[in-house]
């Protein structure tokens, strides 16, 4: 599935972030492009040490993404994602995805890893469907199962 914010060049995917913020009444800084960049290049949500080391190359300091990260999300156009250990992590919505609870993730029980799952990975069928506000899966990412 593809990233909300893949496209063919950085200076086309800096533009869509740009309008982005513009369209959620943010202004738009070499910061929130830097974090969003880097989650747009993720495949997987990451988490707020995680982007802290990515980000470090760009003179982000730890308050710096923290506050960004905050606000990204506050503002909607990031998915904050706790999956039962603890931690945060932030994310990218899918093409055309506005809520999370339209895909799941995949929490390896070895290495600890994430991943995002296609919708259909899961289908709940009759009252499950009706009560259920999260699900979370646990299990063997591709790499640790061979």
């Amino acid at each position: 599935m593809r990233r909300m914010a893949k496209s063919s060049s950085p200076s086309r995917r800096a533009e869509r972030f740009r309008a982005l913020l513009s369209a959620k009444d943010l202004r738009v800084t070499d910061q929130r492009l830097a974090v969003l960049g880097a989650l747009s290049k993720s495949r997987r949500p990451r988490s707020f040490p995680e982007l802290v080391d990515r980000l470090g190359d760009h003179g982000l300091d730890r308050a710096t993404v923290y506050r960004t990260l905050v606000s990204l999300t506050e503002a909607g156009i990031l998915i904050r994602t706790q999956l039962g250990d603890g931690v945060a992590r932030y994310e990218l919505p899918h093409h055309g995805e506005s809520l999370h609870t339209k895909h799941l993730h995949l929490v390896c029980l070895d290495c600890g890893g994430v991943s995002c799952l296609p919708p259909t990975a899961v289908s709940l069928h009759g009252e499950a469907a009706l009560r259920v506000t999260e699900v979370q899966l646990r299990g063997h990412c591709g790499a640790c199962s061979h």
